[in-house]
């Protein structure tokens, strides 16, 4: 409840002052009887006129209580909010060869371990965006097309794992394309794709200098990321055993991210290029294109005042008249 005219409150100041002086006017005016005994006057009951006389000056001073209410126009505030929301497009590319096990990404697992935590991270802090999931190694295929469904596509992201179903290697032309190929009937104002690979291209029908000109074609930006550290590294085997069981052993592996591709990516379609080498810096990675990528949202409040005063008003004549009429009837005051 609102009120259009607080001033109107005022007016219980001379009310206030107005009952004070009419009870002790009244009380001034009151004509006294001496009697030498008053017990026997004590025992007689009052008449319900003499209990009531006083019900009349009380109905008026509520109803002019309620006029001044009234007068303050108590108003019914009906808020409705209107949002107006800019998504964005977005399409996480995601390396899943066996360099991606190497276990440098420390305190994760490895490398795919530490990326799947962070992207479902960054997935539970975006609100009104799609996003969609495209996995790659020698190959590339659609594990999510765009969709606002983040439990769906969280799901499907905690079981990627490297597979040996597709093509070994890593395909980064073919990958990009393919990510570029989701965002192409995009109407979002933004439309990204953040690129995750730990190597170089060494695989793939699509050269990534011609998936990087229809990255810029379709005005798709990308925010590219080189995963681990380069040199010798030992990539993690699993040797099973004559009884069913896996140990685990490991051999060495050469891992070298193509810094200079990667770059040129982000660079040449108004993205960013990053390296993460531990699980705290990948974190920041996202933590930054989180804060360079905001959904715009726009909110408009619409209030629509409905008046109230007009109840208050009639039930003030009402115990007014009911006072004026009582007092002139059944509890009129003879003279």
């Amino acid at each position: 409840m609102t009120w259009a005219s607080e001033w109107a409150f005022l007016l219980f100041v001379p009310l206030l002052l107005l009952v004070s002086w009419l009870f002790w006017n009244r009380r001034q005016r009151t004509p006294v009887v001496r009697f030498g005994a008053v017990q026997h006057f004590k025992k007689m009951a009052k008449p319900l006129r003499a209990k009531l006389a006083v019900l009349p000056i009380l109905l008026k001073l509520l109803g002019l209580s309620l006029v001044i209410v009234a007068l303050a126009r108590p108003q019914k505030a009906n808020t409705k909010i209107k949002k107006n929301v800019e998504g964005i497009d977005i399409v996480v590319a995601l390396d899943i060869s066996d360099s991606m096990l190497i276990e440098d990404m420390q305190p994760a697992e490895n490398r795919l371990e530490a990326s799947k935590e962070t992207i479902q991270q960054f997935i539970e802090g975006r609100v009104s965006d799609r996003i969609g999931l495209v996995v790659f190694s020698g190959e590339s295929y659609t594990r999510v097309p765009l969709t606002l469904d983040y439990r769906i596509l969280k799901q499907s992201l905690s079981e990627v794992q490297t597979t040996r179903n597709i093509k070994m290697g890593t395909a980064i032309g073919v990958a990009l394309a393919n990510a570029v190929g989701r965002l192409r009937d995009s109407t979002a104002k933004s439309r990204i794709v953040i690129f995750l690979t730990d190597g170089e291209n060494n695989s793939g029908t699509i050269d990534p200098a011609t998936a990087l000109d229809i990255a810029k074609g379709y005005k798709v930006k990308i925010y590219s990321i080189g995963m681990g550290r380069d040199g010798q590294a030992q990539l993690p085997v699993y040797i099973p055993t004559p009884t069913g069981q896996k140990i685990k052993r490991y051999r060495p592996m050469h891992s070298k991210v193509n810094e200079e591709l990667l770059r040129k990516m982000a660079s040449e379609t108004g993205g960013k290029y990053w390296r993460a080498t531990t699980s705290k810096g990948l974190k920041e990675v996202f933590h930054a294109i989180d804060d360079l990528e905001r959904t715009k949202i726009e909110v408009n409040r619409f209030v629509k005042y409905d008046e109230e005063f007009y109840n208050y008003l009639l039930a003030g004549a009402f115990f007014y008249i009911l006072s004026v009429v009582l007092g002139r009837t059944f509890l009129r005051r003879n003279p």
